[in-house]
């Protein structure tokens, strides 16, 4: 594992840059300036990151404006730069300024990977345009951030790394009780300690997680899921960098209040371990139908928090295999999308309108978590796996209740009453009806198409390709890479009776979301002339 150091100097642009912090944050307290987004300056002793051969490709990132960003990038792909190399850069420079702690930040950097999986889809000629999209988003917002001169991660001192207790022994429990003081600075020694091993990807991932699971909330896990599978992109080589985001994000969250029915995550965890001897190597390899699933997912979705936890507990302890539940978990989720009523009065915002699901929906955010918390169980060691399959049950059931609804009660989509109204058979006459009810922000004859397309046995692929196309093109308020990946995702995985019900819910979330075009996408086509 590398712990980039370069340049200590103090900029003139930067020195400005404190005092104009300094005297805003006299002017309106530190505690609301942190509110607002703006991050405190760093120390002067403290290093920046170095990317080696990437470097200069994520200072250009950082400090293009965004007016002229895709004349700078387009040039550079019709070139012969990789797509990668892009994706890469752009994940190093939002990590390397954000560090896991701006909203739009850290959303932007998870619709990184999505948006490169997404262009794999789309033929040749048009394989930039996600990615386009998403690095405008980013090096908007790194420069309404404050660019290179408010960079949040820094480089560990290696003195640094090192054991910080008084036995000499550093551990992921030390880890976790530095995040639950809010510590950030000996959270960050202690896991850049931890993960300087012999296997730093795998002990990165696996000691984040020990942090993670200490609450359930969707960027607490989708953040570390989407690092981790950035990975595969930007190499393994940056896993404390990528993971060290969780840390921070999960120092500044904290903990949050469960309600009287459900017992917290860090209390549940231990007691369920406990009960049910999960400490151990549990063998996961029963195998159950989907008819199990289906079951299953009814029996999350329908419990209490607290009581879906250690339904998935025992379910683990029984040796039911891990993906099974994991499937479950994600089936059950996908409900909040297709039962939600939408938007009320009270949650209508520009572009969220009254009846809206697309967003930071209940659906959308559940079907992330539990898209992460499957995904993470199956790349984590034994430990962690039972957590992450415990919390995400726990963190369905929570989700349905925890913002209002009475999604027990709601008809899911499709309704019947609309399914009726189909006639039409063939497939390229369905997706024409399906791409004009999208463009009416159709929700339910959306969802009612693509039901009856799935159900006459067409080719998926003309479904999703109706479907990436405003995935690609629309803003989806942060979510709409990200979602059309979990769906991607989820289909793939699901049993052949499960899979139509996930694109259903993303014809829906299309629907509500069509109107208001990302910022960067047109300049991309007319630039890329396609």
């Amino acid at each position: 594992m590398q712990y980039d150091t370069i340049q200590n100097q103090k900029t003139r642009r930067r020195f400005i840059g404190d005092v104009g912090y300094g005297m805003l944050a006299a002017s309106v307290g530190a505690s609301l300036m942190d509110e607002m987004g703006f991050a405190a300056p760093t120390d002067l002793t403290e290093t920046r990151l170095n990317f080696g051969h990437l470097e200069p490709l994520v200072v250009l990132l950082q400090e293009t404006e965004p007016s002229k960003l895709m004349r700078e990038l387009v040039p550079r792909l019709q070139a012969g730069l990789p797509l990668k190399s892009l994706v890469s850069a752009a994940a190093l420079a939002n990590a390397r300024t954000f560090g896991g702690e701006d909203y739009i930040g850290f959303h932007t950097m998870m619709a990184l990977a999505p948006a490169f999986r997404m262009s794999s889809e789309l033929p040749s000629e048009r394989q930039a345009l996600p990615v386009l999209k998403v690095l405008y988003r980013n090096t908007n917002r790194i420069q309404e951030f404050g660019g290179r001169e408010r960079e949040v991660l820094r480089s560990i001192p290696t003195q640094d790394i090192s054991s910080t207790s008084s036995n000499g022994i550093v551990s992921s429990e030390a880890l976790r009780e530095a995040v639950r003081n809010r510590d950030v600075a000996r959270a960050e020694r202690l896991f850049a300690s931890l993960v300087h091993g012999a296997d730093p990807t795998s002990l990165a991932l696996n000691n984040a997680l020990v942090c993670v699971e200490d609450e359930t909330e969707v960027h607490r896990v989708a953040l570390p899921y989407r690092a981790w599978d950035l990975l595969s992109i930007v190499g393994m080589e940056h896993a404390h960098t990528m993971l060290r985001q969780s840390i921070r994000y999960c120092v500044k969250a904290g903990q949050m209040s469960h309600g009287a029915d459900n017992e917290s995550p860090s209390t549940i965890l231990p007691r369920l371990y406990d009960q049910f001897h999960l400490e151990s190597e549990s063998k996961s390899n029963k195998k159950v139908d989907s008819a199990w699933i289906r079951q299953f997912s009814e029996t999350i979705f329908k419990s209490t928090a607290s009581q879906s936890a250690e339904a998935t507990a025992a379910a683990i302890a029984d040796g039911i295999e891990s993906d099974a539940i994991g499937r479950a978990i994600t089936l059950a989720a996908n409900q909040l999308v297709l039962k939600d009523r939408g938007r009320s009065p009270r949650e209508e915002q520009i572009g969220k309108p009254i009846g809206s699901v697309h967003g930071d929906s209940i659906g959308v955010h559940a079907t992330d978590s539990a898209n992460a918390w499957r995904n993470l169980a199956k790349q984590s060691d034994a430990k962690n796996r039972v957590a992450c399959l415990i919390l995400g049950a726990y963190q369905v059931a929570y989700d349905r209740v925890s913002r209002g609804g009475d999604f027990l009660h709601w008809d899911a989509m499709p309704l019947s009453q609309s399914l009726d109204r189909i006639s039409e058979k063939e497939p390229v006459a369905l997706l024409q009806q399906l791409d004009d009810a999208i463009k009416n922000n159709l929700q339910s004859q959306s969802a009612s198409l693509v039901a009856r397309y799935g159900q006459l046995g067409h080719d998926p692929k003309g479904a999703f390709d109706c479907l990436l196309k405003y995935a690609v093109s629309e803003d989806g308020a942060l979510h709409a890479e990200k979602y059309y990946r979990t769906v991607r995702e989820e289909f793939e995985a699901a049993a052949i009776e499960h899979r139509w019900e996930f694109v259903i819910s993303l014809a829906r979330v299309t629907a509500s979301e069509y109107g208001k075009q990302a910022a960067g996408y047109q300049e991309a086509v007319d630039l890329l002339k396609v």
